[in-house]
């Protein structure tokens, strides 16, 4: 996955043997000293994570066993009818995912300008199959979804300026991809591929019963998924954004399977605790953006409404942010105290405005939201020629599926944006880094004037 030969033969000739948790004497500006609280916390989620894996996979054999049984004795449920356009959609989801991570690595540019115009396209496209399969909860979800398409389109038009700054940020932080990064996708997908298959069948055999306790546990189940694959996600994350800012900030490489044996033996504790806890914050930080948007200044008890919402997320944010996982993988940090100093480096650097106003996280987003729409379509579309009564569940599953395929996927190339940021806000005056980040401050500032 290199883009250029010469380059990564100058990479391995700097690569290390050494993978030890990397301590840097350079104190954080927010002094959080480690406490006996945060190390039983980190430990508490790492148990209840496992835990909970543990129980819902038991529950999902027990479920895929007992559908079957009961598939076998009534024509209520047909599993060689929900099965395989869930099963092919999931595989679907890894192709599609793993196509795309290269092109994107390959023509980030392309890339970026296909997925803010392609992807409004696709989720409109869900929209209106669900509303051809035609029951209250499709209806509902077809009416969403086309609505989302719409805003996604504006959003595109709104941002279109920007997007030459993700695409040269995207080029420089993945022009040296860690070693072996191709296999660790591969291997990454791979599982997921197998989780959701797992998880799948789980879900299958409660439908086939389909009571209200049924119905518990899909939720349940789904719930660990989200969480799950949330994890897997961020494992990666911070595994490629340790080598990633080890190698932007000292000019060092370090084995990728070596760091990730690290990530498992001494950060999962802290991966699980973001992996919960980012999702929500950045779903408030977001809805409180778009309703900063909404209210504007013409309103004055509107406008003090969304200010006061801002301004609470804008605090949440400070203690849960992906950028901390940087420094939960460089340092050894818990989460909150990981988020906590890499954003007030960034408020020290100034470089707020910047992250803010970057397309990559939202690259990676609508990239999930657009493979996610193609395992729909696939998976909704076979079950409403062969059974339509399946075709809503099939299609929202198939969504998840791909959407979060897709994420892990990209995860390495959004892991790479930042490592780049953060070891920049370190260092500013480094030689290390281009001109991509000052000639952008240039003009967000030239633009405020």
């Amino acid at each position: 996955m290199e883009r250029s030969t010469g380059s990564n033969m100058q990479i391995q000739g700097q690569r290390t043997q050494s993978t030890a948790i990397v301590k840097v004497q350079q104190e954080p500006s927010i002094k959080i000293e480690p406490t006996v609280g945060g190390q039983l916390l980190r430990k508490l989620f790492q148990i209840i994570f496992f835990v909970q894996l543990f129980l819902v996979s038991i529950l999902v054999i027990v479920l895929t066993i007992r559908g079957l049984i009961y598939a076998g004795s009534t024509d209520r449920f047909h599993p060689k009818k929900w099965y395989p356009p869930l099963l092919v959609s999931t595989a679907s989801a890894g192709i599609v995912s793993f196509i795309w991570q290269s092109i994107t690595f390959h023509c980030p540019s392309k890339a970026i300008k296909a997925v803010f115009w392609f992807t409004p396209l696709l989720t409109c496209a869900v929209g209106v199959l669900h509303i051809l399969i035609g029951s209250p909860l499709s209806l509902a979800a077809g009416t969403i979804a086309i609505i989302s398409g719409v805003i996604q389109s504006l959003y595109a038009c709104w941002v279109n300026s920007r997007f030459d700054y993700a695409s040269k940020i995207l080029t420089v932080s993945t022009s040296a991809p860690p070693y072996n990064t191709t296999t660790f996708v591969i291997v990454s997908i791979i599982t997921c591929l197998l989780y959701s298959s797992f998880s799948v069948t789980g879900i299958g055999g409660a439908t086939a019963t389909g009571t209200s306790l049924d119905i518990v546990f899909i939720v349940v189940i789904l719930l660990s998924f989200l969480w799950s694959m949330q994890v897997i996600k961020n494992m990666l994350y911070v595994t490629i954004s340790r080598i990633r800012y080890m190698n932007f900030a000292c000019g060092v490489d370090i084995n990728t399977r070596a760091a990730f044996h690290d990530t498992v033996k001494h950060l999962v504790g802290s991966v699980c605790i973001g992996s919960a806890i980012v999702p929500v914050i950045g779903t408030i930080r977001g809805s409180a953006r778009a309703i900063n948007l909404v209210a504007g200044d013409n309103d004055e008890f509107l406008f003090s409404c969304a200010d006061c919402y801002s301004g609470f997320a804008s605090t949440l944010i400070t203690y849960g942010n992906r950028w901390g996982f940087v420094h939960v993988g460089v340092y050894n940090k818990g989460f909150i105290q990981a988020s906590a100093d890499t954003w007030e480096m960034f408020k020290r650097v100034e470089l707020i405005s910047l992250i803010d106003s970057d397309l990559t996280g939202v690259f990676c987003f609508l990239s999930g939201v657009a493979v996610g729409s193609i395992c729909g379509i696939v998976g909704g579309t076979w079950e409403l020629i062969i059974h339509k009564g399946y075709a809503t569940e099939v299609s929202i599953y198939a969504f998840l599926i791909g959407y979060f395929m897709c994420r892990i996927a990209l995860a390495w190339q959004q892991a790479s944006v930042s490592a780049y940021y953060v070891s920049y806000a370190e260092n500013p005056q480094s030689l290390r880094f281009d001109a991509t980040i000052p000639v952008r401050i240039e003009q967000l500032h030239w633009f405020q004037v």
